[in-house]
């Protein structure tokens, strides 16, 4: 009994960790049933990323449009919370690797979160009764009841700083292009527009589609669900976190607050009593 015993305990825990991902053995590595002295070299980063999430190699098309997505989404400089976060960090004396732990760690629904909500609304209008007949309707039904549910904000549109965010059309081209070739369906790429031209019917005012918009055509184009939008989005955003890092600890600097010390913050409390007085 005490052996049988025994061998459950070892097969539980064989069984804890189970995974289609990497087979690893004394000296062989094989992702997803590729051998990985097959794939160095022959393989993009992307095309890395894509055989991790979804099994299988993407077509030339989808790489394409993948690789796309990740290089625009790199950075948006220093006064994005998460990258002023990576920079103030390093000079509080933290290595990289804490620097874009604490980067990352805020990329959430408001910062870094827009694409995936936007995947959400793109779905709801796909799946919205009547949109492949009239695409129109179905976003004049779905833009009022999302608003309702996640603010007047709506994700993927609008922009802070670009009147007309500049990475939005070449990526809607290549998805365009894409989709005449066949690559992809096109169908998520009319949603975005439409979206786009129903928040105009709607409000009153063009609000075009930023870069949150466009990634979320184009993961949505690729089969991605929604969450794994988020995290594409991190993997891209990475690149502008660790650069960022980088370049801080090389201009130096120690314990750099959110601005100059010489710009004070507005102070909305009691008075402060002279104790002189």
């Amino acid at each position: 009994m005490a052996s049988e015993s025994q061998h459950s305990l070892v097969d539980k825990t064989v069984a804890w960790w189970t995974t289609e991902i990497i087979d690893i053995h004394p000296g062989r590595i094989g992702i997803r049933g590729r051998p990985i002295q097959e794939l160095i070299g022959s393989v993009s980063f992307a095309e890395m990323i894509w055989l991790m999430l979804r099994g299988a190699l993407p077509t030339p098309a989808e790489s394409a449009l993948l690789e796309a997505a990740l290089v625009a989404s790199v950075d948006h400089g220093p006064q994005a919370p998460s990258i002023a976060i990576a920079r103030m960090a390093t000079t509080c004396g933290v290595d990289l690797n804490t620097a874009m732990a604490s980067a990352i760690g805020v990329l959430g629904d408001v910062h870094g979160g827009a694409g995936q909500h936007c995947m959400t609304l793109f779905e709801r209008v796909r799946n919205e009764p009547g949109s492949g007949q009239e695409l129109s309707r179905a976003v004049d039904s779905v833009l009022p009841r999302f608003i309702a549910e996640y603010g007047k904000i709506i994700p993927g549109y609008g922009h802070r700083f670009h009147p007309v965010d500049p990475r939005t059309e070449p990526l809607l081209s290549m998805v365009e292009r894409a989709a005449a070739q066949g690559g992809v369906s096109g169908r998520y790429a009319a949603i975005g527009r439409e979206v786009e031209a129903g928040i105009r019917r709607l409000t009153g005012k063009p609000i075009p589609m930023n870069i949150d918009g466009a990634t979320a055509v184009i993961f949505s184009e690729l089969g991605f669900p929604p969450p794994l939008g988020r995290g594409l989005f991190i993997l891209s955003r990475s690149v502008g976190i660790l650069a960022h890092a980088w370049e801080q600890m090389q201009q130096g600097g120690r314990n750099k607050g959110p601005m100059p010390t010489e710009i004070p913050y507005t102070y909305a409390g009691k008075p402060t009593v002279d104790p002189e007085n």
